[in-house]
Formats: C-alpha cells, sequence, structure tokens
C-alpha cells in the first residue's frame, strides 16, 4: 500500500471521525468520540493491517482523551487516535483488548491511574498501584494534583 492508499483506507472511517489531521507524510491524528473509537481501532488493526503501539490517556480540560497509538510499518507511518470521553463523572471507553490482546496491560494501567473503565476488558483488575491504595483516587488525573 502507498501513501495516497493508507489515505483512502483511512478516509473510509470519516463517518466515525471527528476530525482526519495529517501534519506530516507519515503522521495522522485521527479524532473521534469515544464509542466510535472501537470501530476505529478495529479498521486500522484488522483492515489496514497497522501494528498496535500503545496507548495512552490524558486528563484535558473539557474530556479525558485515550490516544491509540498505530504504526504502518511498510510505509514509516504512524496512526494516533485521539478518543474524547466527555463523561468526566463516569468515564467508560470499550475496551479494544479482546480483538487485540496486546492491549490488556495498557488498559488495565490507564485504568488504575486515571480511573477510565474499559468496557468488556477481560480482567479489569489493579495493576500497578498498591493494594492499599485508596478506591476512587487516581493520580494522574488533575484533580489529583490540586
Amino acid at each position: 500500500m502507498n501513501d495516497q492508499e493508507l489515505r483512502d483506507e483511512i478516509e473510509k472511517m470519516s463517518n466515525k471521525l471527528i476530525a482526519i489531521e495529517q501534519p506530516l507524510r507519515n503522521r495522522y491524528f485521527l479524532s473521534c468520540e469515544s464509542q466510535n473509537a472501537h470501530d476505529v481501532c478495529r479498521f486500522l488493526f484488522e483492515d489496514v493491517r497497522a501494528r498496535f503501539v500503545i496507548a495512552t490517556a490524558i486528563d484535558s480540560d473539557d474530556c479525558y482523551e485515550i490516544l491509540y497509538h498505530f504504526a504502518y510499518d511498510e510505509l514509516g507511518t504512524i496512526i494516533h487516535i485521539k478518543a474524547h470521553i466527555r463523561d468526566r463523572e463516569n468515564p467508560s471507553i470499550e475496551s479494544i483488548a479482546p480483538f487485540l490482546p496486546g492491549a490488556e496491560w495498557i488498559e488495565r494501567e490507564i485504568h488504575d491511574v486515571m480511573g477510565i473503565v474499559f468496557v468488556n476488558h477481560p480482567r479489569l483488575e489493579r495493576l500497578i498501584l498498591a493494594d492499599d491504595w485508596p478506591d476512587g483516587v487516581y493520580p494522574l488525573r488533575k484533580e489529583a494534583k490540586r
């Protein structure tokens, strides 16, 4: 697949995306609402055959964001999916671990430190915080730093 073919593949998901940005030839940022992230990730992994690298989480001012990072090695291209979780009181997003087992531990880590629930995760339990860490306290949320 060449650069244009990859762009065409990404465009197939435009109905599930808020925005497609390409600041560099080999870098894409795809923004979506949380309810569409599962489908977008699955498409990239299964149809485009991009490799899952890692996921990260951000406590933005108006929402939480899960950033899924994929690599399309054939072209040396990185594709970032920015999934916006608007419900700050009960943040949740569909887990990608059922079809992408490599995401299981990072979703557990994000759950530990940000309190985001990954719905249908096969084993969403504490991973890195101490057993006596207080429930409902998430060290990487902004309110934990106040």
